[in-house]
């Protein structure tokens, strides 16, 4: 059985034909165009869902989504200003109907935790938390081996804890929220803010691992944030494995570690005795293996 699987992000729709067994058979993507706003984003998805239809076998489609999502209903509860205007998109309807096809529909980061689960660095696992650092963080529970979605389908929105009461203002609407400081994007800022030349995020990794004093300060500043907020999370919810996705865990051992070793030195003796951070082992691509695993596991 194939299934096109979709992944709507901020910056880029990720698309790819994936098997009952996880091969990932085509994978490409194109830009979000999230300004366009959210019915722009549907129909774009639609669009292409026909043309994959015409060149393969597909038996359905799995969207992987940012969001809230009810996924019995494949409703976009609430989503920010990223992309305007989609909260309120059923996104298995619209879907649907245009491409006469079986439709799921489920939060992004859910769907990383869900193909890290299958396929990944969490196979095995009972209880971890996964947390996507990109465009903005979010984090997905898997508590005695099932995803804890949460009463109101919003469990694990990590990105808005509180990290600095009065500090930057969010897309949600709050100050000081996690993501505004510990995000690939808040990141990007950093470096605009404190480096005379322009960096890209590849190049600013690439001279802070040789080197570069003020590149290693605004990394390790960054990296502080980040622990801060997973020291809280780890504190609250006593976990033992923490897996670490989304676009940043590209940077491998270097992320790993130093994520490692600040997070240590903040959370209690007992919490840490069992404490283990992996990077995702299918890094962008545990969306569209999650978003086909909760196809095939919702038939």
């Amino acid at each position: 059985m194939l299934i096109a699987a979709f992944d709507i992000g901020g910056t880029s729709v990720k698309y790819g034909i994936v098997s009952s067994l996880g091969e990932i058979l085509e994978e490409d993507s194109y830009p979000t165009n999230a300004i366009m706003g959210g019915r722009y984003v549907v129909n774009k998805v639609i669009e292409k869902a026909i043309q994959l239809k015409g060149k393969w076998n597909i038996k359905g489609i799995s969207v992987s989504s940012a969001g809230q999502i009810n996924t019995n209903k494949g409703l976009v509860i609430y989503a920010n200003d990223n992309i305007p205007g989609f909260t309120g998109i059923n996104l298995i309807e619209e879907i649907q109907k245009h491409t006469g096809l079986s439709v799921r529909a489920e939060n992004d980061v859910n769907c990383a935790a869900i193909g890290e689960s299958w396929k990944g660095n969490a196979q095995g696992l009972s209880d971890f938390l996964c947390v996507t650092i990109g465009t903005g963080i979010g984090g997905a529970l898997y508590l005695n081996g099932s995803l804890y979605r949460g009463s109101s389908y919003a469990a694990g929105e990590i990105g808005h804890l509180t990290l600095y009461p009065g500090g930057k203002k969010c897309a949600c609407g709050k100050l000081g929220c996690f993501e505004q400081y510990a995000s690939s994007k808040a990141l990007e800022f950093l470096i605009s803010e404190k480096m005379d030349k322009k960096y890209g995020l590849k190049e600013f990794f690439q001279i802070t691992r040789d080197g570069n004093k003020l590149g290693i300060e605004i990394f390790n500043h960054w990296i502080n944030d980040i622990t801060t907020g997973l020291a809280s999370v780890v504190h609250l919810i006593n976990i033992d494995t923490i897996i670490i996705g989304g676009g940043v865990s590209s940077q491998g051992d270097f992320l790993l570690k130093a994520i490692q070793e600040s997070l240590y030195e903040k959370i209690m003796p007992n919490h840490k005795r069992k404490l283990y951070i992996k990077l995702a082992y299918n890094a962008n691509k545990a969306n569209l293996l999650g978003a086909t695993k909760h196809f095939i596991s919702s038939k």
